[in-house]
C-alpha cells in the first residue's frame, strides 16, 4: 500500500490532549466534529493547512497521556493517513491499530514540515526528497488488520484473529 501526502511535524511527548483537546471532550459522541479540532493545541493553524491524506510526523512518545480512544479515531476521521514517530505510547499504538490508523516507527529528524512524501506501508519505507527512510516494519497481522479497516472489521470478516 503506497500513500502520498504532506508531512506535518510535531515534537516529542504529544499527548492525547494535544491530539484532541480536552475542552472538546463533549464532542466525543460526534467524532466528525471532534476531528475538526485535531492538533489544535500543538498548532492552532493545523486544520487550515492539513489536507486529508497528509501525514503527522512526530518525535518520541506520541499519544502519551490518557487512554482515550477518541484521539486516534479523530485523526483517522479527519483523514490522517499515517502517523510517523520515533516512538508511541503503548495504549495509543494499540488503539490506533485497532481502529485501522496506520502508525510507523521511524527516525523523523530528517523529515521537514510541509514536505511532500510517499510511504510504502507494506515495506516500511518513507520516500522523501532527500532519499529513503526505513521504518520499523509492521507485523503481517497488523497489515491485515489495517487493510480491513481495523480489528472489529477484521474479526467480522475472518471470524477470529489468526496470528
Amino acid at each position: 500500500m503506497r500513500l502520498k501526502g504532506r508531512a506535518w511535524k510535531f515534537g516529542d511527548d504529544i499527548s492525547t490532549d494535544h491530539i484532541t483537546p480536552g475542552r472538546y471532550y463533549h464532542l466525543r459522541s460526534n467524532i466528525s466534529e471532534l476531528a475538526k479540532h485535531i492538533m489544535e493545541d500543538a498548532d492552532p493553524d493545523f486544520m487550515r493547512k492539513f489536507k486529508p491524506g497528509d501525514f503527522i510526523v512526530a518525535g518520541k512518545n506520541f499519544g502519551m497521556g490518557s487512554s482515550r480512544e477518541h484521539a486516534p479515531l479523530a485523526l483517522k476521521t479527519a483523514g490522517v493517513s499515517v502517523v510517523i514517530a520515533k516512538s508511541f505510547a503503548r495504549i495509543f499504538y494499540r488503539n490506533a491499530i485497532n481502529i485501522g490508523l496506520p502508525l510507523l516507527i521511524a527516525p523523523t529528524d530528517e523529515i521537514e514540515n510541509g514536505e511532500e512524501m510517499e510511504i510504502d506501508l507494506s515495506k516500511g519505507i518513507i520516500y522523501t526528497k532527500r532519499g529513503e527512510i526505513r521504518a520499523k516494519s509492521l507485523p503481517e497481522i497488523m497489515i491485515k488488520i489495517l487493510n480491513e479497516g481495523g480489528l472489529v472489521n477484521y474479526i467480522k470478516k475472518h471470524g477470529d484473529l489468526e496470528i
